[in-house]
């Protein structure tokens, strides 16, 4: 679940939770929030707006600050997730930052991925910046009782039709122009391709949840059908032993080199000595002198 802040992510996010809950399955929730980048502190108050869900037994809610980590994820939220999927819960949602042209992270380690929109956050040029046609599964217009849902869901169903890459090719079949109807479904297109479905609902009422939850379901079922579920695991779990292994080799590499040889390149960047390319090469080639522990 991502979206711009203030799009309703954690009400929606706790009616799907309430939801599924009624129907028996067990739901997992993974909060994330910004780090303040002067005090280093988070509010971590997501669980504060799901409080309806304290004392289940079957919803279990964590939340982590990102501490620096870009992407709209903590740095951590992998290894909760993976935790959840051990123990058994039939669902792990993941209510990330906010989504923003970087911060698309959750859409190469999420099977679903749901892009949340509202009215009034906005022109549609910033819902075009921000990339959500190249992650979202499903799209949400959520609040959809306020003033101006039905231009946010025209515009979204237009997006779709002119700028999806699955349909960029397909603009004429036997003489029809490939388009979203007013369900936000697709018609006239390849059906082994999917095509983000719009979904409007008021979370604070629960109205257009179930319709959401329909949409999921039926994502999984392509993901599925297409055999695309085991593809999209093997590319989070690529993505993500090559995000640690950098880590590790940064550690390693900083973790050998003499005390002050990070300041000593710093200081002959910033005097205009070497660029900062040079001064890396620099740094490498110390930690490659350095004598190998046995």
């Amino acid at each position: 679940m991502t979206g711009a802040p203030g799009t309703g992510k954690s009400t929606l996010v706790a009616a799907l939770a309430k939801a599924w809950r009624a129907e028996g399955k067990t739901v997992g929730i993974l909060a994330v929030d910004p780090t303040s980048p002067f005090t280093g502190g988070a509010i971590l108050g997501d669980r504060i707006r799901m409080r309806d869900l304290s004392g289940d037994a079957g919803v279990f809610i964590r939340s982590s600050a990102t501490r620096g980590a870009l992407g709209g994820l903590a740095a951590v939220t992998l290894d909760q997730a993976r935790a959840l999927d051990a123990v058994g819960f039939d669902l792990v949602l993941i209510e990330t930052v906010g989504a923003g042209q970087n911060e698309v992270a959750i859409a190469r380690m999420a099977q679903t991925t749901v892009v949340v929109e509202a009215p009034g956050l906005g022109d549609e040029v910033q819902a075009i910046k921000a990339g959500i046609l190249e992650i979202a599964d499903v799209l949400v217009v959520n609040k959809a009782d306020r003033p101006g849902a039905t231009q946010t869901v025209r515009a979204l169903r237009t997006m779709i039709e002119t700028g999806h890459p699955a349909l960029k090719t397909r603009w004429m079949h036997h003489g029809q122009m490939v388009g979203v109807d007013d369900r936000g479904v697709s018609n006239n297109h390849d059906p082994a391709v999917w095509i983000p479905p719009i979904v409007e609902t008021v979370a604070a009422d629960g109205k257009g949840v179930d319709l959401l939850i329909s949409k999921i379901e039926e994502h999984q079922r392509y993901l599925e059908g297409a055999g695309l579920r085991d593809q999209i695991e093997r590319a989070r779990l690529e993505a993500e032993l090559m995000d640690r292994l950098q880590a590790s080799l940064l550690r390693r590499l900083l973790g050998g080199l003499p005390e002050n040889a990070l300041a000593e390149a710093v200081a002959s960047v910033q005097k205009r000595i070497n660029t900062p390319d040079q001064a890396i090469e620099a740094l490498i080639l110390q930690a490659e002198a350095l004598p190998v522990e046995s």
